[in-house]
């Protein structure tokens, strides 16, 4: 399996982290409303204007990589705890058939979040597929979306697509450096 990789130009290690590191040219969220666990529905542009966000996909009905998720996110927000406020993790359920905001409530709060780091926002139906589309394309299968972390800059464009699972050392560093720029 490696040799086919190696035969076709490309070792599998690579394809594995493909989409991965700085995104060149900044990409624009598209018009996107979500329902906050704390306050009215909003476009997600507003929730992260301002402010360096870290983004994760997730669901409460997820038994796998969710949960996994959940704890690098309680690490990361145990790392953040003397930075500035400006620093903000939203996870964004993908499941708004099996999630509702009062669910979602509940998910962060099961690995310790505090509200004024860490919040949750459950998109629309219709915008499932287009927010899927922005942040990784359309998984096939049941699983549809990835252990990556995503981050905005203060005008909420992506500017960073993580590797799967990314040490919470790395998305600290990368949320500090966003934050010390003038950008």
């Amino acid at each position: 399996m490696a040799t086919a990789g190696v035969l076709l130009g490309v070792p599998l290690w690579a394809k594995a982290h493909q989409g991965a590191g700085i995104v060149r040219p900044p990409q624009t969220l598209p018009s996107l409303r979500v329902s906050p666990v704390l306050g009215p529905p909003k476009r997600l542009d507003e929730m992260l204007a301002r402010r360096i966000t870290a983004v994760q996909l997730m669901f409460t009905g997820c038994s796998a990589t969710c949960p996994l998720q959940g704890a690098l996110f309680a690490d990361l927000q145990s790392r953040l705890a003397g930075a500035s406020a400006e620093l903000q993790l939203l996870s964004i359920s993908i499941d708004p058939l099996g999630d509702d905001t009062k669910a979602l409530a509940t998910w962060p709060q099961r690995f310790g979040a505090q509200p004024r780091r860490w919040t949750a926002a459950l998109p629309a139906l219709k915008d499932v597929d287009r927010l899927q589309d922005f942040f990784n394309g359309r998984a096939i299968g049941p699983d549809r979306h990835t252990p990556q972390v995503y981050l905005f800059d203060r005008s909420a464009r992506l500017v960073f697509k993580s590797v799967d699972f990314p040490s919470t050392q790395e998305i600290e560093r990368l949320m500090t450096e966003l934050a010390a720029s003038k950008r």
